[in-house]
């Protein structure tokens, strides 16, 4: 047995890494964009549809590549795949801030969004769950956190940088930097898996028999089966429907809140957002009990958000109080999106489908809010605004709406007994 292993159970510093890792892909593939279309639109004057198009290509592009992730994992390994990705989105960044025409960030948009897929949700599932069964909604809380923390440091960082370096210099710099954390990462810790360290899920002796609040009676599906499965049909539209509204509103939030609140104070606004996440997705983590109806979680989680969108929407883009009370309801659930769909998965699907039903989740998901910002962006630029160039009722009722239609869709998908 290695030193690492003979050390204790090696699935903790997998979690960390992984928390790091989201750290780093969220902070340039998720919370980057919505920083730069206000950059792009103030600094070349491109129009805001056709920016927050090119936010839709970087989605897009990923959407593909997460679909096919566990194959490119079982091919090439996590270390190859990982460091790949981690190269494609700082390249892409970077692409972005040297842009002089828009087919030029479309290209960029899309280099990122493909190395963007190999460090979002599905990847950091990939990363997780060999390590844990029993512990896994604890160990995807605390890796998921991560993403949070990345924007809770990445967008006031993205906004300071530019403002003292300039865009290009400041990509240039964070993507060198996040580059070789991810490459270190994926060559000491993402090269590893339990039965190469002679390690057992949870830190479990190897004799011991496993406990896992999981779907034992569940039959595997075969592809054509899977797609017709009720659960999984619905577990699918329901997080793309709440992607779908989140990432629309995160696209255009800063911009909107800016006019009330200020470039620093809104980067700063958009960091609360992300530490509410952290708050929401912990206390889930701590109070959730093993055998809870986690769809009636995930519902009541939109639910929440649904509540933000309404607070947003009568303050009328000019009342702080309302605006940041929106940013604190609105971010209490942006964790959740991605940290309850693949544990909702867990109990819900034989083991050996889970990790196939949570990537074509996240795919499809991603492969629907890609057109989200564009969507949004067109529902802004079309109508007018209301009292202030801040108030924008349409993209807060539209949010409303789809978050609405996901409490819908994953109350369908429920069991009879349930």
């Amino acid at each position: 047995m290695s030193r690492m292993a003979a050390d204790g159970f090696f699935g903790w510093t997998v979690v960390w890494a992984a928390f790091t890792l989201a750290i780093c892909g969220w902070g340039l593939g998720f919370y980057g964009p919505p920083i730069f279309l206000h950059v792009i639109h103030e600094t070349r004057g491109w129009p805001l549809g056709l920016i927050a198009a090119a936010i839709t290509a970087h989605y897009l592009a990923g959407a593909a590549a997460v679909a096919n992730l566990p194959r490119l994992h079982a091919r090439f390994g996590l270390k190859r795949v990982t460091r790949a990705g981690a190269l494609a989105l700082g390249l892409g960044i970077v692409g972005w801030s040297l842009a002089a025409a828009p087919w030029q960030l479309f290209i960029a948009a899309i280099v990122s969004g493909l190395g963007w897929a190999t460090l979002g949700a599905a990847a950091v599932n990939a990363l997780v769950a060999p390590w844990f069964v029993r512990g896994r909604p604890s160990a995807l809380a605390m890796a998921y956190n991560g993403a949070s923390v990345g924007g809770i440091i990445m967008s006031p960082l993205w906004v300071l940088s530019i403002q003292a370096l300039g865009f290009p210099l400041a990509a240039i710099v964070i993507a060198a930097v996040i580059i070789t954390i991810l490459w270190v990462l994926a060559g000491h810790v993402f090269a590893h898996s339990p039965a190469s360290l002679g390690q057992q899920p949870d830190g479990d002796a190897a004799d011991a028999v496993p406990a896992a609040p999981s779907a034992r009676a569940a039959a595997p599906l075969p592809a054509e089966a899977l797609w017709r499965d009720r659960r999984f049909r619905t577990l699918a539209g329901a997080t793309a429907l709440g992607l779908f509204a989140q990432t629309g509103l995160l696209a255009h939030l800063f911009s909107l809140i800016v006019p009330a609140l200020g470039e620093v104070t809104a980067g700063i606004a958009m960091a609360c957002a992300t530490l509410a996440a952290v708050t929401g997705r912990s206390l889930l983590a701590a109070v959730m009990p093993r055998e809870a109806d986690r769809r009636l979680i995930a519902a009541a989680s939109y639910a929440v958000q649904v509540v933000g969108c309404g607070a947003f929407l009568l303050s009328h883009g000019s009342e702080p109080w309302l605006i940041w009370t929106g940013v604190a309801l609105f971010g209490l659930g942006i964790g959740n999106v991605v940290y309850l769909p693949p544990l909702i998965a867990q109990t819900e699907f034989a083991s050996p489908d889970v990790p196939r039903v949570v990537a074509l989740t996240v795919a499809l998901g991603q492969a629907l809010y890609a057109f989200a910002p564009a969507a949004f962006g067109l529902l802004r630029e079309a109508l007018p605004a209301g009292t202030g160039p801040g108030d924008a009722p349409a993209v807060h009722a539209l949010a409303a709406a789809v978050f609405i239609a996901a409490i819908v869709t994953l109350l369908v998908g429920r069991r009879p007994h349930q």
